[in-house]
């Protein structure tokens, strides 16, 4: 059973652009934007990027093991924010990154849901419908 709902999975196939939320070894925050990708066969968010193992989004993840992403837009009609938090433990999986996109290359970074707390998706999906 998928930790997404409907309407929550068509959003997340509809966006590319989310906010990655990690802590690195010091303590300190950090966020960055990322392009991700919703894997329905895992019920995964999959990171990638072509410098990816030598970022600080990386190496956070790895220390941490958790992370949070953010997706979120503004629809003019019907005048909606909405959005998804997703927060959950993350692995960096050794394949797959460069079918993420152009000059990707592998790994790429594997979130595993724990926590989903949407906004506007439900309503914004049941008045374009």
């Amino acid at each position: 059973m998928s930790m997404f709902t409907k309407a929550e999975q068509s959003y997340l196939t509809s966006q590319q652009v989310g906010r990655l939320a990690t802590v690195g070894a010091d303590g300190q925050p950090h966020v960055v934007p990322v392009l991700f990708r919703y894997d329905a066969t895992h019920d995964t968010i999959d990171i990638g990027g072509p410098d990816l193992p030598q970022s600080k989004k990386y190496r956070d993840a790895q220390h941490s093991g958790r992370v949070a992403l953010v997706v979120d837009d503004f629809v003019f009609v019907p005048g909606q924010v909405r959005g998804i938090e997703i927060r959950g433990d993350v692995e960096v999986v050794d394949r797959g990154g460069a079918l993420l996109g152009p000059g990707y290359a592998d790994p790429l970074l594997r979130i595993s849901p724990r926590r989903v707390v949407s906004w506007g998706v439900e309503q914004v999906a049941q008045a374009v419908a």
